[in-house]
C-alpha cells in the first residue's frame, strides 16, 4: 500500500501488526494483518508506504534510510490511552483505599499542588516521558480544576508533537473548597482553554466534569451547552465505577432514572463522550450509549486496585447493541503506564466474566479500538498510508524469561499473548511520533 502524494523521508523495517477492522464484530481472520517482514515508510508526519519489505523496498527512493529492527521486533500503531489523570502521577501506588475515600485521602491533596504552574509543568514532563517510554502516542487526559495545569500539559505535548486530548476538571461541590470552581468560572475557564488549544496542531480539548457527584445540575447543563458551542471537542467523565458511588449519585439526583441519565439529561451522551469505567452499567444504560454513540474507557488495573469491580468488555461489545470501548491506564489509581500490563489485567477481567480475551482482540483495543472510541480511527491506531506516523516498536524478547518462553510459541497469537502477559515497559524499544523518533530504549 502506498500514498503517492507524499515523499517518504524515513522508514522502519521489521515484523508488523495492524488491524483493518473490528475483530469483535468481524472476526480476527478478516481484520488482523500480520507481516513477518514489513517496511513502514513515512513523510510529512504520515505513513506513505506499508507492506511486505521485498515489495515496499523497491518502491522507495534509493536515498531513504531504512532502520531495520530485526526479526525479534514487532512494529505496531502507537498505543492509545483513553482515560488517565496526569496530576496523579506523583501519587501512583498510594496505598489502596476504595474509590471515594481514596479521592479524599490522596487525590484532592495532590491536586492542590497544581495551582503552581511550574509544578504542573514538571509533572507534565515526567508524565509524557513515561507515556513515550511505554509506547503511548495518544492520550485522553484529566487535568485539575486549575486552568494552568491544562496549559502546562498542552505546552509540553505541543513541544513533542503529540496527539493529545485534555481538559480542566469541572467540580463545584463535594470537594475541598480550594479545589472548587463555580458553574460560571468553570464554563469561562473551559471556553478560554478551548479557544487557546483545541485544534492547535494535534491537540484536542475535552470538556471534563470530574464525575456527577462533584457537579451540580446546572454545572452539568453548562457543560452540555459548552459542548453544543464546540461540538468537535470531547466530553470525558466517570460513570458507574463503584457501587457506593452509584448509591451516592442516586441520593444526589433522586429525580434521574440512573447514573447515566444524570449525564444524558444534560446532553452529555453523544459521540466523542468517553465515560471512564462503566463497570456496573445496566442493560438500558448500555443501550443508551449504543444509540448515542458514546464510549467506555476500560481501566482494569484501576478497577482491581480500588476493588471497584470487573468490567465485562464482551457484554459492552454485544453485537446487538455494541458500545465503543477503549483502553485506559487510569493513573494514578491505575498501577502502571504500561499498556502491556494493562492488557494483562484486561485479560483477567474478561476471565472473571467467563470470557477469554484473545491477543488479537486485546491489541486491537490498545490501538484501533481506542482510536475508534475516541473517533480518531481515521488518523491514528492503524498502520496504513495516510495515517499519522505514530508507531511503537516492541522487543519480543525483552527479558530473559520472555526470551526463553518465545522459544516455545507456535504462532503469532501465542507470541502476542506472551508479550501482554509477561511484558512491561522494558518491551518498548522505540516510540515514533509523527515520523519522529521520540524514545529509544537504552541497550538491554
Amino acid at each position: 500500500m502506498t500514498a503517492g502524494h507524499r515523499k517518504p523521508d524515513g522508514a522502519i523495517r521489521g515484523p508488523a501488526l495492524t488491524f483493518t477492522g473490528d475483530p469483535f464484530r468481524d472476526g480476527v481472520e478478516d481484520t488482523m494483518v500480520y507481516e513477518s517482514d514489513a517496511i513502514v515508510a513515512f513523510g510529512g508526519g504520515v505513513i506513505t508506504h506499508f507492506g511486505p519489505a521485498d515489495r515496499v523496498e523497491r518502491e522507495l527512493p534509493a536515498d531513504i534510510e531504512v532502520k531495520d529492527y530485526g526479526r525479534d521486533a514487532l512494529i505496531s500503531a502507537g498505543f492509545l490511552d483513553s482515560h488517565v489523570h496526569f496530576p496523579q502521577t506523583p501519587m501512583i501506588a498510594a496505598a489502596g483505599e476504595q474509590l471515594l475515600h481514596w479521592l479524599d485521602k490522596y487525590t484532592f491533596p495532590t491536586e492542590r499542588k497544581y495551582a503552581d504552574k511550574a509544578f504542573a509543568a514538571s509533572v507534565a514532563k515526567v508524565f509524557l516521558e513515561e507515556c513515550l517510554r511505554n509506547g503511548i502516542t495518544t492520550s485522553c487526559v484529566y487535568c485539575t480544576v486549575f486552568p494552568q495545569s491544562v496549559d502546562a500539559l498542552f505546552e509540553e505535548a505541543e513541544r513533542l508533537g503529540l496527539r493529545l486530548a485534555a481538559g480542566k476538571v469541572l467540580m463545584n461541590r463535594n470537594a475541598p473548597d480550594d479545589l472548587l470552581d463555580t458553574t460560571q468560572s468553570g464554563y469561562d475557564d473551559s471556553k478560554a482553554l478551548i479557544d487557546r488549544w483545541h485544534g492547535r496542531g494535534r491537540l484536542m480539548y475535552a470538556i471534563t466534569p470530574r464525575f456527577a457527584p462533584t457537579s451540580t445540575d446546572d454545572q452539568l447543563d453548562a457543560a452540555g451547552e459548552l459542548w453544543t458551542e464546540f461540538p468537535d471537542c470531547y466530553l470525558q467523565t466517570h460513570v458507574s465505577e463503584s457501587r457506593s458511588e452509584i448509591a451516592w449519585v442516586r441520593e444526589l439526583f433522586p429525580e434521574r432514572a440512573g447514573y447515566l441519565d444524570v449525564y444524558d439529561h444534560s446532553g452529555l451522551c453523544r459521540p466523542r463522550a468517553i465515560f471512564g469505567h462503566g463497570i456496573h452499567l445496566t442493560d438500558d444504560e448500555l443501550h443508551c450509549m449504543h444509540r448515542k454513540g458514546s464510549s467506555i474507557a476500560h481501566c482494569p488495573t484501576s478497577n482491581f486496585f480500588l476493588g471497584s469491580g470487573c468490567f465485562d468488555v464482551f457484554r459492552a461489545r454485544d453485537e446487538r447493541r455494541p458500545v465503543r470501548v477503549g483502553l485506559g491506564t487510569d493513573l494514578g489509581a491505575g498501577t502502571s503506564f504500561s499498556v502491556l500490563v494493562t492488557l494483562n489485567e484486561a485479560y483477567k477481567a474478561a476471565q472473571l466474566n467467563n470470557h477469554s480475551l484473545g491477543a488479537a482482540h486485546a491489541y486491537y483495543l490498545a490501538t484501533r479500538g481506542t482510536a475508534q472510541a475516541m473517533y480518531i480511527d481515521d488518523k491514528v491506531g492503524s498502520i496504513a498510508p495516510g495515517m499519522e506516523a505514530d508507531l511503537v516498536v516492541l522487543d519480543m524478547k525483552s527479558t530473559p524469561i520472555i526470551d526463553y518462553r518465545m522459544g516455545f510459541v507456535d504462532d503469532v497469537h501465542e507470541a502476542l499473548f506472551v508479550q501482554m502477559t509477561l511484558g512491561d515497559d522494558r518491551a518498548v524499544q522505540a516510540t515514533w511520533v509523527a515520523g519522529n523518533l521520540l524514545y529509544e530504549r537504552a541497550g538491554r
